[in-house]
């Protein structure tokens, strides 16, 4: 039996959760979320714990449980406090910029500026400190679009081996290669 999908997820006092059927709302302080869930999961709502079922013992139906589970938690725990990912930009002359309209202009060493416009969900700012890197911090209740947003800014300028200029997770070790020797 799934480890993960037997444990129950308890649900905060100012999050509500609904289930019409095969789909779950999750709605707190930061936004609301929604989640279709696969036909061979039940979902019941006890005393502000949320248990997930299976009907199948078989493979399919063991990994969507603990699947499912860990999606129900990441909504409940999003709409309620929140995930953040933040990015660093280590290079010389490397800037961003941030309107109200939630576009990121970023200058990274191409001929051109990259915009980039990010969805409502996705809070940005960004920390210039003097003497160090500027930071992109990101918000959102939704942890697979903050993912999704924050590999899209890395992938466009990637960290390289060498000199470890580019955009990078702070906090991330970059393995360094040695240059030329002469």
């Amino acid at each position: 039996m799934s480890r993960i999908g037997k444990k129950e997820i308890f649900i905060p006092d100012n999050v509500h959760v609904k289930i019409v059927k095969k789909e779950i709302f999750v709605k707190g302080i930061l936004g609301s979320l929604k989640q279709k869930i696969s036909n061979q999961l039940k979902l019941n709502i006890v005393n502000n714990k949320l248990f997930i079922t299976r009907f199948l013992d078989d493979k399919i139906s063991k990994s969507l449980h603990g699947l499912y589970n860990v999606l129900i938690y990441n909504m409940i725990f999003g709409v309620s406090k929140g995930f953040k990912k933040k990015l660093e930009l280590v290079g010389i002359g490397y800037r961003v910029h941030c309107d109200q309209n939630n576009i990121l202009l970023m200058h990274l060493g191409f001929s051109h500026s990259v915009m980039i416009k990010l969805p409502k969900k996705v809070k940005i700012s960004i920390d210039f400190s003097k003497e160090k890197n500027p930071i992109i911090i990101m918000s959102s209740c939704d942890k697979q679009l903050l993912g999704i947003i924050a590999h899209k800014i890395r992938s466009l300028r990637p960290p390289e081996p060498y000199k470890g200029k580019g955009i990078r997770y702070v906090g991330e070790q970059i393995r360094r290669k040695t240059g030329k020797s002469v």
